[in-house]
């Protein structure tokens, strides 16, 4: 953690997949997985996350050094069974839950608990738990779905899940580390919780028992 007077920036000892900043749904081969796998996605960047920093090697099947994009295909296609594809994609945080749940059953993970925290909560409270969460080592699957920036920079990030990996205060804001498509970028975490938009996403918290 990095602190500059009053700010303070963290961001989380995330993964490489070959080339690739986490994984990336467009290699997929199948139009189903590349158009609606992103919580699919957000499920195997967490397993492989914990399986790696949080000794949890039964979340992920593979080898954890130098992981190829064969073996990420091969997990995300397991992952796809709890998280299937669908015509309004995984658009609450409860499907989520719930299919990610019963992958953690089926492999015997116990001790890996969830939490939605909904996108009604204050902005402000978001903040909080985005802080609390990056400092605590876990990676926040983020919902996001309408939104009225829909033809700028958050084109790509509307009815989507992605990861939050970081954070950096600034003066009035923070900035959150959006991991998705095989890159990173830096949001607004104000601009992306004001969607303006009553029907709203959320976060999904870890917490490790």
């Amino acid at each position: 953690m990095i602190q500059t007077g009053v700010h303070k920036k963290n961001e989380l000892d995330y993964f490489f997949v070959e080339e690739s900043y986490g994984g990336n749904q467009d290699l997929f081969p199948e139009v189903s997985m590349r158009d609606g796998g992103c919580g699919a996605v957000a499920a195997c960047e967490s397993c492989i996350y914990f399986a790696r920093r949080a000794d949890k090697k039964k979340l992920y099947p593979h080898k954890l050094e130098e992981i190829t994009w064969e073996e990420y295909h091969d997990f995300a296609y397991i992952m796809k069974h709890y998280l299937c594809p669908r015509p309004n994609g995984i658009d609450t945080l409860e499907l989520y839950m719930e299919g990610f749940g019963e992958y953690l059953k089926d492999v015997h993970e116990e001790n890996l608990m969830m939490e939605a925290f909904h996108g009604t909560h204050a902005y402000e409270e978001a903040r909080e738990a985005v802080m609390r969460q990056i400092d605590s080592d876990s990676p926040i699957p983020y919902l996001m779905l309408k939104h009225q920036n829909k033809n700028g920079h958050l084109e790509d990030y509307i009815w989507h899940w992605f990861i939050l990996a970081g954070y950096e205060e600034t003066e009035d804001d923070l900035m959150v580390k959006a991991v998705s498509y095989g890159e990173y970028k830096w949001f607004s975490l104000k601009e992306l919780w004001d969607t303006g938009y009553d029907k709203k996403g959320g976060m999904i918290l870890y917490h490790i028992k």
